[in-house]
């Protein structure tokens, strides 16, 4: 019998936590726009996050979002609501063309400087190391397979909200990733950047939470993440401190 105790894991978000998830927004917003260099894209990026987990979350959550007239709606109408803070009003037309130019460029994936590294060096120092991201499977997993790392988390490992049943925050998609890796919440790491779903998710269901916060966005409630880290060499330092990562030898160092 495995002894479920000794299993230790580090989980990972995907948008916004592996990659940088505001370029293909600024890019969607200034081909529609053509709005300068001084609009706030970096906020106006944050409300639409929001947005997108408000009105995802009314229409059901977890696999509805694969396709259809619904979705396509619901992800045009977060754009209107987020850039009309900004006086920036969208007619339903230049939503859609701004939702068609996004969608167009969301998959060409760079990661953050440091992120595989990161997830290469949590593998080979023996952690069970996987993803639980938001949305539809389909469209997750294309970044996903954009990120080219089946190699370093395989699919058994790579929990999409769509295909589980549960959204985020909802803790009982944390237990079934405890359930699937043989992992016990004490054990489990969680590292992402949204403070619902990432923060209060993580804590919720047991695990020690991570906060990524590289956008210094505010707490939204009295929850308190174990740590929180604004980069990749911030993450590495603060896991070698905690003993999850060896001291990085001379030839590895801190470079990302």
């Amino acid at each position: 019998m495995t002894d479920n105790s000794l299993k230790k894991g580090v989980f990972f978000d995907v948008d916004d936590t592996l990659y940088d998830h505001l370029p293909p927004f600024t890019k969607a917003v200034q081909e529609v726009l053509q709005l300068s260099e001084a609009f706030p894209y970096e906020a106006a990026y944050c409300r639409m996050r929001h947005y997108s987990d408000v009105l995802s979350e009314q229409m059901g959550g977890a696999g509805a979002l694969e396709a259809g007239a619904a979705t396509e709606l619901m992800r045009t109408r977060r754009f209107q609501l987020a850039l009309g803070e900004f006086d920036a009003a969208l007619t339903d037309e230049q939503a859609a063309a701004m939702q068609a130019a996004y969608i167009g460029c969301q998959y060409d994936i760079v990661m953050f400087p440091g992120a595989k590294a990161m997830l290469e060096r949590l593998v080979k120092a023996g952690y069970i190391v996987g993803l639980i991201t938001n949305g539809a499977g389909a469209h997750q997993r294309r970044k996903i397979e954009a990120m080219d790392i089946d190699d370093l988390i395989p699919r058994d490992r790579q929990f999409i909200s769509g295909e589980v049943g549960w959204d985020k925050p909802d803790p009982r998609i944390f237990k079934r990733v405890n359930e699937r890796t043989g992992t016990l919440p004490e054990n489990c790491i969680y590292i992402g950047d949204s403070w619902n779903n990432d923060v209060v998710g993580a804590l919720q269901a047991g695990w020690t939470s991570i906060w990524f916060n590289h956008r210094q966005v505010q707490p939204l409630t009295e929850h308190a993440p174990a740590y929180i880290m604004s980069g990749y060499s911030d993450l590495q330092e603060q896991l070698v401190k905690m003993g999850v990562l060896p001291l990085p030898d001379h030839k590895d160092g801190y470079s990302n």
